[in-house]
């Protein structure tokens, strides 16, 4: 009697695409300071690693001056921060927008000793996290969040941004 053979996943990179969430994502630039520093299919390849249904996802990169109208606007905070998420819907389409303020991304990367893009990167699976569901507002929270987004980042073959 003949066994048969146990099916074995295909390891190829197209496979690995094949399983990832579908992503519809727009990228803006209203800061250009950064066109060059990350591409589309950086950032989508960053945003699918966090994801777990199909997603719609706008990225705005903006200067300071929106930054600090977004977050005085949608959270009483008179400063710009790095990443603010808009999440619309989660079924069965997860929908949202991240804004990302160019200024302050490249000064905390700079602060940090990071490449640019190491941060950018980091943010961006921060803010598709916070699209999902998660949050850092309780200490247990921020501790699962932490751990995906370290677990995803190191994935993607960035150093673990919560390390040291």
């Amino acid at each position: 009697m003949t066994r048969p053979t146990p099916k074995v996943a295909d390891p190829s990179p197209r496979a690995a695409r094949r399983a990832r969430p579908a992503l519809r994502l727009s990228l803006q630039f209203a800061d250009a300071r950064h066109r060059g520093a990350i591409g589309r299919a950086d950032v989508a390849r960053w945003i699918r690693a966090a994801l777990a249904v199909p997603a719609e996802i706008a990225v705005r990169i903006v200067d300071a001056d929106e930054g600090l109208a977004l977050n005085r606007d949608f959270r009483g905070q008179d400063h710009a921060t790095n990443v603010l998420t808009f999440p619309y819907a989660d079924a069965p389409t997860l929908s949202a927008d991240l804004v990302l303020c160019a200024p302050v991304v490249e000064a905390e990367a700079a602060a940090q000793g990071i490449a640019l893009v190491a941060r950018y990167a980091h943010l961006i699976v921060h803010g598709t996290l916070h699209a999902r569901g998660f949050d850092h507002e309780r200490r247990i929270d921020a501790k699962r969040m932490e751990a995906r987004e370290s677990e995803i980042l190191v994935g993607l073959g960035f150093a673990d941004p919560y390390a040291g």
